[in-house]
């Protein structure tokens, strides 16, 4: 739910995460150091998310300043990892030691944020709640426990300590079970210790890369070493009294941003009807096919982002492609994954939007048995066939569906939201930020109202329009009518993912919401 605040204000997806953040404020800790609070948090609390072994993408700005940080903090594909590694394979596996291909940039971006805006707290103060809480053990919420129960039967085939960790009592993890990671307290003692620069070149990075090697992946300690997390220049686009900010590829944040820069240009004039959510299914559309073309590692890039979201006349011409009364053919590729966004603002006027995933539920299924760290597949999304900005290659960054997003209103407001989700991330920060941006619906509303899902998420197939109940009935007709394939779901499915918001207002107060699809909260002082 909302809450207000002047002094901190945390959102994220897990309620002890939130107040693991909040702690740090209360601590004299700012906007960034109770971020990575959080981060370590939803790394232990939410391990079927997020976690260290995974990546993630951050946007920092500051009350009064235009400027805004970004941070890419994505791991690259093994030195060793070519075409013929998969020889025999159709697709890069999405379980296993093959899919376990890219190095985990996660720690790197907390170190790179840290270094940028610079507090006063320890890192065993940073990381003191998410310590103990994986020595001690935590609660099973009913969320992890059905993505426990579903992906248990590949989880428990791969190789490594899932099953040890994860199925210590000789069957899935069920709700309400206590859930204690001792090997990766340890791990996170170390960061602490060592310094997050020993995820990469420390003893810890020798621990992980020697559990790799053994369980089958191809990264090496020198793919490690030669990790850094990156500054990077944020995309950038403007609609009607706000700029709108988002990361550039490898990511989606192009997508997001160019969502809501062609909605308008549709002049929907009232939210939660045919027009309002039809409009927002044809720009994703819109968007999608130009990501699926050009999306992927940044270095090859032959398209420019930010030229487009600077171009009227371009914007105009994929706009015109929107027929306000028919649904465009589909589908297209889709892209799954699971992720955790959060946001913290302080009362300096510090706002960061940042999120971290291992991309599928538990990542590539590796738990390393040293230090207790599940390790990603977002590798697994490298195409193996043609020659486009997502081809497999050694050194390569993957396409990521991550991005965080965060917008500044000319009238001194900052709003820093996201969601999980795969495919759903951009469109359900387009409900959220036209809800609350063009048609005034509170900011806890704008993320409660049901939504909807074209493409796939969670690991699921689906090219049809998945789409909540709780909507007018005469909704569901009008975009069957249109062409829409429809498929409705529940109220506050969790196949919807888990959204959140911070907002900083021009005079200083904070307000937050969190999703009722999740397990979250909002932490407030």
């Amino acid at each position: 739910m909302a809450e207000p605040g002047d002094r901190g204000i945390v959102s994220a997806p897990h309620h002890l995460a939130a107040e693991a953040g909040l702690g740090v404020l209360r601590d004299g800790g700012n906007a960034v150091e109770a971020a990575v609070a959080t981060a370590a948090t939803l790394a232990v609390v939410y391990p079927h998310m997020t976690g260290i072994g995974g990546d993630g993408f951050w946007l920092i700005a500051r009350a009064g300043r235009d400027e805004v940080t970004a941070i890419d903090a994505s791991g690259r594909a093994a030195a060793c990892v070519t075409q013929a590694l998969y020889s025999g394979h159709a697709a890069i596996p999405w379980r296993g030691p093959l899919a376990a291909n890219t190095v985990a940039g996660t720690v790197s971006g907390w170190d790179l944020a840290l270094a940028a805006f610079p507090g006063t707290l320890p890192r065993d103060r940073l990381l003191s709640e998410a310590i103990g809480l994986a020595e001690a053990g935590v609660a099973v919420t009913a969320g992890g426990a059905e993505v426990a129960r579903a992906k248990g039967e590949e989880l428990r085939a791969q190789p490594g300590a899932y099953a040890d960790i994860f199925e210590s009592a000789g069957r899935p993890l069920a709700r309400g079970d206590r859930l204690a990671q001792p090997l990766l307290a340890a791990s996170l003692r170390a960061l602490a210790a060592d310094g997050f620069e020993s995820f990469y070149r420390g003893q810890l990075a020798d621990a992980i890369a020697a559990d790799l090697t053994r369980l089958g992946s191809p990264l090496r300690r020198h793919d490690l070493a030669a990790h850094r997390a990156d500054l990077v220049v944020p995309l950038r686009g403007r609609v009607a009294g706000a700029d709108l900010f988002n990361l550039p590829f490898p990511t989606q944040g192009f997508a997001s941003i160019l969502i809501l820069m062609l909605f308008e240009r549709l002049g929907v004039a009232e939210a939660e009807g045919f027009a309002h959510v039809h409009g927002l299914v044809e720009a994703t559309k819109q968007a999608f096919r130009l990501r699926e073309r050009h999306c992927g590692d940044p270095a090859d890039a032959m398209f420019d982002p930010q030229a487009l979201l600077e171009s009227p006349t371009a914007l105009d011409r994929l706009a015109a492609g929107i027929d306000p009364a028919r649904a465009a053919p589909w589908p297209q590729p889709a892209a799954p994954g699971d992720t955790t966004w959060f946001g913290v603002a302080d009362g300096a006027g510090l706002v960061v939007s940042a999120i971290q995933s291992t991309y599928f539920e538990f990542g590539s299924g590796l738990v390393l048995p040293a230090t207790g760290i599940n390790w990603q597949n977002r590798g697994a999304s490298f195409q193996l066939v043609g020659s486009g900005p997502n081809r497999l290659g050694p050194g390569r960054r993957p396409f990521s569906t991550l991005n965080p997003a965060l917008a500044r209103f000319a009238d001194g407001r900052v709003l820093a939201y996201g969601a999980m989700g795969g495919e759903g991330q951009p469109q359900t920060q387009a409900a959220i930020f036209t809800r609350y941006a063009r048609y005034g619906r509170t900011l806890q509303d704008s993320i409660a109202a049901p939504r909807w899902l074209l493409g796939r998420t969670w690991g699921e197939d689906s090219a049809r329009l998945r789409i909540e109940r709780g909507f007018d009935g005469a909704l569901y007709d009008a975009l069957r009518g249109a062409g829409h394939d429809l498929a409705p779901v529940p109220a506050r499915s969790a196949v919807m993912g888990h959204a959140g918001a911070v907002l900083r207002h021009a005079d200083g107060r904070l307000e937050g919401a969190s999703d009722p699809r999740s397990d979250g909260s909002v932490a407030a002082w």
